[in-house]
């Protein structure tokens, strides 16, 4: 029954992700002063580098960077790169990766991934994602040939991109499914740090966080009368929950989720004014999970329940309300 374990647990990766991030190699480089590649490298695959020490000058596709200690390069697949070194020495560790269907078929046989087993668009979607919803067009953002992390979250990778190098020197059980948890936790991560540095960006960005805001209070309005929360807004636009709810109240001057109750309470208001709606009715149509949800919203920012509010209403009558409406 144990040995059933480990299968089980594999195509329930396969199950919710649809592919399986492979890492296929992992090696340890160490360059000289002084150090030129000969000659451009091309990959099917991507490639990690995370620099341990030392600096290294890297050109990717024509544009140049330096890799510095604590800093992470992904190079996408395709992308013609060399690697120099003027007046440091580089000790780096270098992660070769992709997405595959097959894997799981490969690992049976004993074979590594191949060329047509990788799925580049899977992590193109990654990409996507983690690069935030820049100014580029979706062709452009596509075209970047590589991502450069740098940021908090360089000691979570790098303490990722260890262990998975020990796990591949070692023929410990379970070492193919651990791989690829391990592959998936190292793409967490990679999506963390991407994102905190594209927030971190928008600080200097003037306008971009004003822009997000208006974007997610759009989203908030759209969607109120469903279960919604503050996470799901920030998401939709690619922000971190706490970030986007600072970024929201220095905005606004109230929390995304004040601003929730103010829209639901603000259609209430006029769906209370149809007398063939009950009040029950009307909590659910705004999006409120109960009755007594919906009364506490209410009397909070109106001051009275949604029933006397109704009474208001009646007694004041059609002319009273039109009179309202014009002021």
């Amino acid at each position: 029954m144990f040995e059933d374990l480990l299968p089980a647990v594999e195509r329930g990766v396969m199950d919710v992700a649809g592919s399986i991030p492979v890492v296929f190699k992992g090696i340890e480089r160490t360059y000289e002063k002084g150090t030129v590649l000969s000659g451009p490298s091309r990959h099917d695959y991507h490639e990690l580098t995370y620099m341990r020490s030392g600096r290294a000058e890297f050109e990717i596709e024509g544009r140049k960077m330096a890799l510095e200690k604590g800093a992470t390069l992904v190079i996408r697949p395709g992308m013609a790169h060399t690697i120099r070194l003027d007046d440091s020495y580089a000790d780096m560790i270098v992660l070769y990766f992709g997405f595959s269907k097959k894997f799981s078929e490969n690992i049976r046989r004993g074979d590594m991934p191949g060329r047509a087993d990788i799925a580049p668009e899977t992590i193109e979607q990654f990409v996507k994602f983690a690069s935030g919803k820049d100014q580029q067009s979706e062709e452009e953002r596509v075209k970047e040939p590589f991502l450069l992390i740098k940021g908090k979250s360089r000691q979570d990778i790098a303490a990722l991109v260890e262990r998975i190098l020990r796990e591949n020197r070692q023929e410990a059980y379970g070492k193919d499914i651990m791989m690829q948890l391990l592959a998936m936790e190292l793409l967490v991560a990679l999506a963390r740090g991407l994102r905190e540095e594209w927030e971190e960006s928008l600080r200097v960005k003037t306008g971009k966080a004003r822009e997000l805001v208006k974007i997610a209070r759009d989203f908030i309005i759209r969607n109120h009368d469903r279960d919604i929360s503050v996470a799901e807004a920030a998401s939709y636009v690619f922000l971190s929950q706490g970030y986007f709810t600072r970024a929201f109240r220095d905005e606004t001057g109230i929390s995304p989720m004040a601003f929730l109750m103010q829209v639901r309470v603000d259609h209430a208001c006029k769906l209370l004014e149809q007398q063939d709606i009950k009040v029950s009715g009307v909590a659910a149509q705004v999006g409120f999970s109960s009755p007594q949800r919906f009364n506490a919203a209410f009397r909070k920012l109106i001051g009275m329940t949604p029933m006397a509010y109704r009474r208001k209403i009646i007694e004041a009558g059609p002319l009273a309300r039109s009179a309202d409406l014009s002021d």
